[in-house]
């Protein structure tokens, strides 16, 4: 698997959808500090990819991978708080809990690739 750029990396771009729909979602709660939580842990699934894609070697766009992972799983525990505290609907939950961990498991399949 030969990338150019990490923007042709598909879980580096489902990662940037994911982001951008939970930042439309969330944008409007008024807890601070759970919102921009959630929101920093979605982006730096995709940032984490991009960062260690341009470190150019593997062991280190590896380690940078658990870090996305990492990332991913801490939005799936925060996606059980913001259900809980009603912030989104149980189809919200569903759609960005599944996103997640598809883009998780994508991470892992490109982890044992390198």
């Amino acid at each position: 698997m030969k990338f150019d750029r990490f923007e042709e990396i598909i879980v580096w771009q489902k990662a940037q959808e994911l982001a951008v729909e939970m930042y439309k979602t969330f944008h409007g709660i008024r807890d601070f500090g759970f919102r921009d939580q959630i929101l920093r842990a979605v982006v730096s699934i995709s940032n984490n990819i991009a960062e260690g894609f341009e470190r150019k070697g593997n062991n280190e766009f590896k380690y940078f991978l658990f870090v996305s992972k990492g990332s991913a799983a801490e939005v799936r525990s925060m996606l059980y708080i913001a259900k809980d505290l009603n912030y989104i609907n149980n189809e919200k939950f569903e759609s960005y809990f599944e996103t997640s961990l598809s883009i998780s498991r994508m991470l892992s399949g490109l982890i044992k690739v390198l």
